[in-house]
């Protein structure tokens, strides 16, 4: 069955002199392919893989070219124009994606970037987008255990940190007390799921928790020891900003990584700073 907004493998059926038919099934019928969109040596009998989307007619049509989302996904998208019915984006096709003005959360403007989540609406079959990120996350049982890694997606700064979309599907945060690296509207990048609350709610970290978290900035510490000739002069005097700037993490992590490295003998604290045992 033909999904909208959904990339299929199709066969190649006909050609005419616009570009190819391919075959969409009983229900869909022939679906053109236009000739702009066809690659080389394309004949009847060939499968492409194509996108599926409607033409300014509405009428269901192909394309080669790759969008930078489709239905059922979240994604950054910047703003092409403000016309009557609503806001149009680009997600890299020729015909812009709609987003009407009732699912806008704020005025937007031509350049401005926004963050999205992409459906096909019931009453026009339109494909659509839409601000309210939250009506469309899962609020279910997650499918996520705590520690394991998943793609994030920024899309809101709040008075307790920044909420995050997390494998296209849910909604943490990551408290702002625990952010040592920028973060900003529309940033994808790896992060760790903390903790699942009773209630769901998920807590996110951007970097391990845990023992495994202590370990990793033990051996980040060992490796800037053996980097600087066994010696770095940062104590537990030293000003955090300072301990940021060399270790790229908080002062609590870097005595916990001291505290793990000591008691594992591989360092010796002085009141100097901290150097690295013979042997290692």
């Amino acid at each position: 069955m033909i999904e909208i907004g959904k990339y299929h493998t199709l066969e190649v059926v006909k050609k005419v002199d616009f570009g190819l038919y391919l075959d969409g099934g009983e229900d869909a019928g022939e679906i053109l392919l236009p000739m702009r969109y066809v690659p080389e040596n394309c004949a009847p009998g060939d499968f492409l893989e194509v996108f599926i989307y409607l033409d300014n007619d509405e009428r269901l049509i192909a394309t080669t070219q790759k969008p930078y989302t489709q239905v059922g996904e979240f994604a950054c998208l910047k703003v092409v124009s403000i016309e009557r019915p609503g806001t149009f984006l680009d997600w890299g096709l020729m015909k812009n994606l709609f987003l009407p003005f009732g699912e806008q959360k704020r005025s937007l403007k031509p350049g401005d970037k926004t963050i999205v989540y992409i459906y096909v609406d019931e009453k026009t079959h339109r494909i659509t987008a839409s601000e309210k990120i939250e009506k469309f996350a899962d609020k279910g049982i997650p499918d996520l255990t705590e520690g394991q890694e998943v793609d994030l997606l920024i899309f809101q700064k709040t008075d307790l940190g920044y909420k995050a979309i997390i494998n296209n599907k849910y909604i943490g945060l990551i408290y702002e007390n625990e952010v040592f690296q920028s973060v900003f509207f529309g940033l994808k990048t790896k992060g760790f799921v903390k903790q699942i609350r009773e209630d769901f709610k998920i807590d996110l970290s951007l970097s391990k928790t845990g023992v495994e978290k202590i370990t990793d900035f033990a051996d980040i510490l060992l490796d800037k020891l053996q980097q600087a000739g066994g010696f770095l002069p940062l104590t537990d005097k030293t000003d955090a900003d300072n301990i940021y700037k060399i270790m790229q993490m908080s002062k609590k992590n870097f005595k916990k990584a001291v505290g793990s490295l000591y008691k594992r003998r591989i360092i010796n604290i002085e009141d100097r700073g901290i150097r690295v045992v013979g042997g290692y």
